[in-house]
């Protein structure tokens, strides 16, 4: 086995050593080249930091380059990735037989995230049921991640601080993408006021699989209408004591009247309501619909 410790930008190397140049620590390293005997191809990463391998080309004659903060053993024509990744140490992604393309072709449809996002009271959780009922109907496959429903479970460990706030939404995206890779049309319904929280899920699928749908409601109409009496407590100044536990933006604010809003600048589909004249759930998620149909996201 070659340990690399530390190495010379840009240089070739075997078995019997380096040639050339100063040493420079591994997380400065672009490129490495290792001439080595398919029998001694054994190469193993280690720095304090936890740099990363990645194999370019399994051959006797092999290129790896260190990318970042992450660790990764390789050996021969097997290639084991082990990172670090937040907390979480020495882990191994193990890839299934079984992937996306099959579970498409068994369930006759492309899997994808249909991303709702808008004021409270803008008729998402609405729209996201019509929507289910509508693929339901035409024997599609597909699941709601509704965000007062996610934090009775998977997130009801999570406080009301803004990283907690943030983590939120990461974790619903990460469902989303399992959703996703399975085959299964996700929808998920949340609020996500922050452009940055909405990209860094966009950024987890392929591109396209992403589908953000913006209901562009009014405060004013959302306010008037006040499902849950938010609004109401909000204004009274009283969402600073003890809330029920499905109210996400709290501590901060409640979003739309002290915290803000960010509307999307490039979402797939905005659904606005002008003046009082308001499509039903049912209309609007045969817009939805329709773009899934043009997208080939029906079909497999």
């Amino acid at each position: 086995m070659v340990v690399v410790k530390a190495v010379r930008p840009a240089i070739s190397c075997s078995s019997s050593g380096f040639d050339g140049g100063q040493l420079v620590p591994l997380h400065k390293v672009s490129f490495v080249n290792l001439t080595l005997p398919a029998s001694l191809l054994s190469v193993r990463l280690s720095s304090r930091n936890n740099a990363k391998l990645s194999l370019v080309q399994s051959t006797k004659e092999s290129s790896t380059a260190s990318t970042n903060d992450r660790a990764a053993v390789f050996s021969g024509e097997n290639l084991h990735q082990i990172d670090t990744n937040g907390k979480a140490t020495n882990i191994v992604w193990h890839k299934s037989s079984v992937g996306k393309v099959h579970w498409q072709e068994v369930l006759q449809q492309r899997g994808c995230v249909i991303w709702i996002t808008g004021l409270s009271g803008s008729g998402k959780s609405n729209l996201a049921c019509a929507l289910c009922q509508a693929l339901y109907s035409r024997g599609k496959l597909a699941y709601i991640l509704d965000g007062d429903n996610v934090w009775h479970g998977l997130n009801r460990d999570l406080s009301f601080e803004a990283e907690d706030r943030a983590e939120n939404i990461r974790r619903i995206g990460e469902v989303a993408k399992l959703f996703a890779d399975a085959g299964i049309i996700c929808i998920a319904s949340v609020i996500s006021p922050y452009r940055k929280d909405r990209d860094a899920c966009r950024s987890l699928l392929p591109e396209g699989d992403f589908i953000e749908v913006f209901m562009n409601v009014p405060l004013q109409i959302c306010e008037a209408r006040d499902p849950k009496g938010l609004y109401k407590l909000a204004r009274a100044g009283k969402i600073n004591g003890v809330y029920p536990p499905w109210l996400l933006y709290l501590k901060i604010g409640f979003t739309g009247i002290d915290d803000p809003y960010e509307p999307p600048l490039n979402c797939e589909l905005e659904l606005p309501q002008k003046g009082n004249n308001c499509a039903s759930p049912c209309e609007i998620a045969e817009i939805v619909i329709s773009y899934l149909e043009e997208k080939g996201y029906l079909q497999a």
